[in-house]
């Protein structure tokens, strides 16, 4: 493997930087610098913001001036990138894209970024895509197996004001999710507060708990299937707050947990789906509404639903179970 070498160099931070912590700023500046050395190099105070020594959590601020010290890693070698295929896919994703936002319809399986033994994620997909991008982040996420929209930010103005709109609850989101027997007409919201358990392997756990976050997901029944064998009904979910699993953990609580999740669902009832073709999650999001971070204008963006899913909610209406 052949050295790249960083030089040292100093950057002004601009309007659109400031908010952004130091590390994050560092990452996307020292390409193929790993993280852990990233973090070492603002503890030892290679790292000065405005000739002063800050920790990794610091907060940048339009002006600040960095001094980005000189950095040796190994540059890896020129091989096929595995996931080309994937990223290629990805832009057939895409929905919308101006100057400040793109909007993908995310494909179930796929994760929002790398991490936890994944080295690949839509984040990363795309900014392969996008090679020219300076700025491209994550305005909220979706559980790896939830398809549909999902927004991401190319400018750090747009990404204050999306992130500004999910703190003020303007931000409308409507999700489709199958689920377990026949959902009562009367339970039109559900607010237990949810607690997040990490478990030593790593894996996030929600459950309704008392000192738990306050929760609050909005319900609407939008198809029954009469005809069917299966007690199954189609909702639609609008989380007003944005907690991990919030969707997923609110129907279970009531008795209705969403088809084929394998947290928080129903084995027998997974199987009857399974039967009838259903090998994934039903839950997606299916609408989203904003006011435009660069104009104001309230602007709306909808994804269908994937053939897979379409083709069993259509067994089921025909009652072919």
């Amino acid at each position: 493997m052949s050295e790249i070498q960083h030089q040292v160099r100093f950057h002004t931070i601009g309007p659109d930087e400031g908010g952004q912590r130091i590390d994050n700023f560092l990452l996307t500046q020292l390409k193929g610098v790993p993280k852990s050395m990233v973090y070492r190099i603002v503890r030892k105070g290679e790292v000065r913001v405005n000739k002063k020594r800050i920790k990794p959590d610091y907060r940048l601020q339009e002006g600040d001036e960095i001094r980005i010290p000189p950095v040796r890693v190994n540059e890896k070698p020129d091989l096929p990138n595995p996931n080309l295929d994937k990223i290629s896919q990805l832009e057939g994703c895409i929905i919308f894209e101006d100057d400040h936002m793109i909007v993908v319809n995310k494909p179930a399986g796929m994760a929002v970024h790398g991490g936890s033994g994944l080295q690949y994620g839509l984040i990363e997909g795309l900014r392969a895509l996008r090679p020219n991008a300076k700025f491209l982040e994550l305005v909220h996420r979706l559980d790896r197996d939830t398809s549909g929209l999902l927004m991401v930010a190319k400018k750090r103005s747009a990404l204050r004001s999306l992130h500004e709109q999910l703190r003020d609850k303007d931000m409308e989101k409507t999700y489709i999710a199958l689920v377990f027997g026949s959902w009562p007409g009367k339970i039109k919201k559900v607010d237990s507060p949810l607690l997040k358990n990490t478990l030593q392997s790593g894996e996030r756990v929600v459950r309704v708990d008392p000192a738990g976050k306050a929760s609050l997901t909005r319900f609407k029944v939008r198809e029954r299937y009469p005809l069917s064998s299966i007690n199954t009904t189609l909702v639609e979910a609008s989380p007003v707050t944005g907690r991990t699993h919030q969707i997923r953990v609110h129907s279970q609580c009531v008795g209705h947990p969403i088809a084929q999740d394998n947290k928080y669902g129903m084995r027998g009832f997974d199987e009857q789906l399974r039967k009838i073709g259903l090998n994934r999650l039903f839950l997606h999001a299916e609408r989203l509404a904003i006011s435009h971070p660069s104009t104001g204008e309230r602007v709306q963006f909808f994804a269908p639903l994937e053939k897979h899913l379409t083709d069993v909610l259509l067994t089921l209406r025909k009652g072919n179970t």
